[in-house]
C-alpha cells in the first residue's frame, strides 16, 4: 500500500511539473533592476525610464508568482551593484553579487533600444554556483509603448523561462 501511495504521489507530481506546480521549492533569485541600453539616435525619455522600472517590478512578480523563483531583497549588496557600470556586461560580476546576496540564481534583464520603432528585450538566468546559463532569451519588440513593453515582457517569460525544455 505504501509503494503504492508514493508511486501515485510521484505520478500525479510528474504531471503537475509541466504546469509550473513543482515539489521542490522555489531558487532564491538575485534579479537585478532591469538595463536600459539606449544605441539610437534619440535620447532616453522619462516614460522609457519608467517603462524600465515598471518592466523590474513585473519581472521580479512574475518570478515570484511562478513558484519557481523567489526574489530576494538585494538592498544589503547595493553598494557592491552601484560599483558596476553595467550588471549585463560584466565579465560575470552578477554571478559574484547574487552569491553575495545569497541566492542561487541571478537573473539579469535589459532592453535595447534602435530607434522608437525596433527594442529588443532580453533575459539570462545563471546558476550563481556554477555559473552556468540555466535560461536566456531574446525578443524583438516594435513600438516603444507600455503595451509593446508588456507584451514583450509576456512573451520572453513564457517562451524563454517558464517554456519547459524542448
Amino acid at each position: 500500500m505504501k509503494k503504492l501511495f508514493s508511486a501515485l504521489l510521484f505520478a500525479v507530481l510528474a504531471a503537475l511539473a509541466p504546469l509550473g506546480l513543482r515539489a521542490e521549492p522555489a531558487r532564491t533569485a538575485a534579479v537585478f533592476d532591469v538595463v536600459f541600453i539606449n544605441s539610437s539616435p534619440q535620447p532616453t525619455t522619462p516614460e522609457e525610464t519608467a517603462r524600465i522600472a515598471k518592466t523590474t517590478a513585473a519581472l521580479k512578480q512574475a518570478l515570484d508568482q511562478s513558484g519557481l523563483y523567489r526574489a530576494i531583497d538585494l538592498a544589503p549588496i547595493a553598494k557592491d551593484i552601484d560599483a558596476v557600470r553595467d550588471v549585463t556586461d560584466c565579465n560575470g560580476c552578477e554571478v559574484a553579487l547574487a552569491k553575495k546576496a545569497g541566492a542561487r540564481v541571478a537573473v539579469v534583464a535589459w532592453v535595447q533600444k534602435v530607434s522608437n520603432l525596433i527594442l529588443n528585450m532580453n533575459i539570462r538566468i545563471v546558476d550563481a554556483r556554477t555559473g552556468a546559463t540555466l535560461k536566456g532569451g531574446s525578443v524583438d519588440i516594435r513600438g516603444n509603448d507600455e503595451r509593446s513593453w508588456d507584451r514583450g515582457l509576456k512573451y520572453l517569460l513564457e517562451e524563454h523561462v517558464f517554456a519547459p525544455p524542448r
